[in-house]
């Protein structure tokens, strides 16, 4: 054990973990060595015969479980990120023992009347200053996460809580292996590249690339291989030509986990839903939506839906009017897999916006650079030094060192950015962003943050050329980096993204407002061949189509925060027999059509409530979206990027973390509350 990297602090910069010599088989007994080590601490704490005081109590907790935390952290990145087999086997081995590690500490009667027993106005910190506000948020939010996980139960209903934790822990481990392999298995192979007219070169050789690659596992030699996004509605159905090939590509997405044995994940999903009810009702609530919203910044739940009954009606009517658009140029009914390749070629024929010719301006490293890195410059004054000394966990994944060039700036360093951008068969899909360590003055640690994308990877010697929907996703999950990076929370507990669900979205949207900001977008929008920069008559053609398809995006979207509640709202011992019906009955009684309009994800692909941290949650990029949409609007009447903008948004709110409620954050970089009518506005729903 003592040869174990795990368990002893990496020498690298930041504590970046040595992937270099951290094997698969060393997990397991570093979890384990971790959890000894955490229990111990606990129990000194819960037995300590002194006095409590806010140092021996809520100061030793947070510092508890220190090796714990690192195995984990490096873990749960690499599992999203690189799934192997291998790797999946130990998640779903070491799940439900993390879980029943979990229950240990919150359901522990010692430990929580210890923590309880602190007086809070009285208690001084050995320095011999009483409390400030972080201190007491720190104390105020470790009971509240004590009592929503149970620790008021009485003896049966614990031991219950436990065993639907553990089985929950299990479900969602098989959950997320079973989509990672089936989106895998789901890609669709094309004999001829006739059947894939309309795609580029450069797609055509990835694609032949790709059915090389995995040749051993579709049982065809040669040929051409689409892989799928996590999304219901593919990119590649905007450009292929022939329609029998969307049909193929859609159908293969859409009924992705759906079809029983292999990978089927609906009876994963059931029982996950199931089973929350259940642990809701056991902690007081009617349903785990409830439950979910008391640590949020919604009110309630008839609040959040009182914001998709707002936005679904003008949602839908938007969706129809566009559908009479797309159906006029096509001469006939659309499907949905007929929706994107007609509505591209509305925006080139209406608005002059060709998407596909647009790639051909948004190369990988230079909408990086020269666009993600040089926004967080002018706005933070950060800089950024590409480390090809330290070792990424995967073939491609890429490491930068990230300085502070602004007042609080050290020579040292602020933290590590870490870039994982192409797809592979064992990355899940979409986009995420994620910590190995962070920021914390107590612990005197800084950030080392993650991008993951899944960017198709481009044949040997090409460029990786980027749609517009990749570049706003880029900027986006940049926007969570950040939170992370410049966080200045003295606790890791309450440090960066550690904000509720319903606010860590709102920081990454704002960072996409510059995108297409003028001194950014000239500077990485450049033709990968020439090097012109992109014709500002391109660049107001595609503001002023922005509203086209946002009816259909809406749609889209609400789809699925639906689906998410549905499954959430269920009251304590229901049954769902046909998950497919439960979709269909759920869709039809809001309004929604998925004939028209498709939700963003269903319930066998959806990867954030049933194999993340979005249970009753999908609603978030909403609700803090009438956040964002404010903030444009203020950032646009201050002067846009500037320098003083930049600290003000950073000091009062990226800053802050959940080291103070993240609304009073906003109200004090904002100076009042967000109006919702900038929201509706953006998405033409006035």
């Amino acid at each position: 054990m003592t040869e174990n990297p795990l368990l002893t602090p990496s020498t690298l910069p930041y504590g970046l973990p040595d992937f270099a010599v951290i094997e698969d088989d060393h997990f397991l007994p570093a979890f384990r060595s971790g959890m000894a080590r955490h229990r111990a601490e606990l129990q000194a704490i819960a037995a300590d015969p002194a006095e409590a005081t806010f140092e021996n109590t809520f100061q030793a907790f947070e510092r508890s479980g220190a090796l714990l935390r690192w195995v984990q952290m490096v873990f749960s990145n690499l599992v999203p990120a690189d799934g192997t087999e291998v790797r999946h086997a130990i998640d779903e081995e070491i799940s439900p023992e993390l879980a029943a590690h979990a229950d240990s500490i919150y359901l522990d009667e010692d430990l929580y009347r210890r923590l309880a027993g602190v007086d809070l106005d009285a208690v001084e910190v050995t320095a011999g200053h009483r409390l400030d506000a972080e201190d007491r948020r720190l104390a105020e939010e470790t009971l509240k996460s004590f009592r929503l996980l149970g620790a008021d139960l009485d003896a049966d209903s614990k031991e219950r809580l436990a065993a639907l934790n553990e089985r929950l822990a299990v479900l969602s481990s098989q959950y997320g292996r079973r989509m990672v392999a089936e989106n895998a298995a789901s890609a669709v192979w094309f004999a001829t590249a006739g059947e894939l007219a309309g795609l580029s070169e450069q797609d055509l050789a990835s694609a032949a690339a790709a059915a090389r690659e995995s040749g051993h596992t579709t049982g065809h030699d040669g040929g051409y291989l689409l892989t799928l996004s996590m999304f219901t509605s593919q990119p590649w159905l905007e450009v292929l030509e022939h329609r029998d090939s969307r049909r193929r590509v859609h159908e293969a997405a859409w009924r992705r986990g759906t079809v029983p044995g292999g990978n089927y994940a609906l009876d994963l999903a059931v029982e996950q839903a199931t089973l929350r009810a259940e642990k809701a009702a056991l902690l007081g609530y009617s349903s785990w939506a409830e439950y979910a919203l008391v640590d949020r910044t919604a009110p309630d739940l008839a609040a959040v839906r009182g914001l998709l009954d707002r936005v679904i009606p003008a949602a839908t009517a938007n969706a129809r009017r566009e559908r009479e658009t797309v159906e006029a140029l096509a001469g006939h009914p659309i499907e949905p897999w007929d929706w994107p390749f007609y509505a591209a070629r509305v925006e080139r024929e209406q608005y002059r916006v060709d998407a596909a010719a647009l790639r051909s301006y948004f190369e990988l490293d230079r909408v990086l650079e020269d666009g993600v890195f040089a926004a967080a410059g002018a706005l933070y004054g950060l800089s950024f030094r590409e480390r090809d000394d330290l070792p990424g966990y995967a073939p491609g994944v890429r490491v930068w060192e990230v300085f502070d060039d602004g007042p609080s700036g050290s020579p040292d360093g602020l933290g590590l950015f870490v870039g994982d951008f192409f797809t592979r068969p064992t990355k899940s899909g979409g986009a995420w962003m994620n910590s190995f360590r962070e920021a914390s003055t107590f612990l005197d640690e800084r950030p080392v943050v993650s991008n993951n994308l899944n960017i198709p990877q481009p044949a040997d010697g090409e460029p990786a050329l980027l749609t517009v929907d990749q570049v706003n996703t880029l900027f986006h999950e940049f926007g969570h980096a950040l939170h992370a990076l410049l966080s200045t929370a003295r606790y890791a507990t309450l440090s960066g993204t550690a904000v509720p669900r319903d606010f860590v979205e709102f920081p990454s949207q704002v960072n996409e407002m510059w995108m297409y900001w003028p001194e950014i977008v000239t500077g990485y929008a450049r033709h990968v061949q020439t090097g012109e920069v992109i014709d500002p008559d391109l660049l107001e053609a595609i503001e002023a189509s922005s509203l086209w398809g946002e009816g259909h995006r809406t749609t889209e979207y609400l789809g699925a925060a639906l689906l998410d509640l549905a499954w959430h709202a269920l009251a304590p011992g229901t049954t769902v027999a046909d998950p497919l019906a439960f979709e269909a009955e759920h869709l039809a009684a809001a309004g929604l059509d998925p004939e028209l309009v498709p939700p963003r994800y269903r319930s066998s692909y959806f990867k954030h409530i049933f194999a993340g941290g979005y249970a009753a949650g999908y609603y978030s990029y909403l609700w803090s979206e009438v956040l964002d949409a404010d903030t444009v609007q203020w950032f646009r009447a201050h002067g846009g990027l500037t320098r003083q903008n930049g600290e003000r948004f950073r000091t009062e709110l990226l800053a802050r973390g959940n080291t103070r409620d993240p609304l009073e954050s906003y109200r004090a970089f904002r100076g009042q509350d967000a109006d919702p009518e900038h929201l509706l506005r953006r998405r033409g729903l006035l």
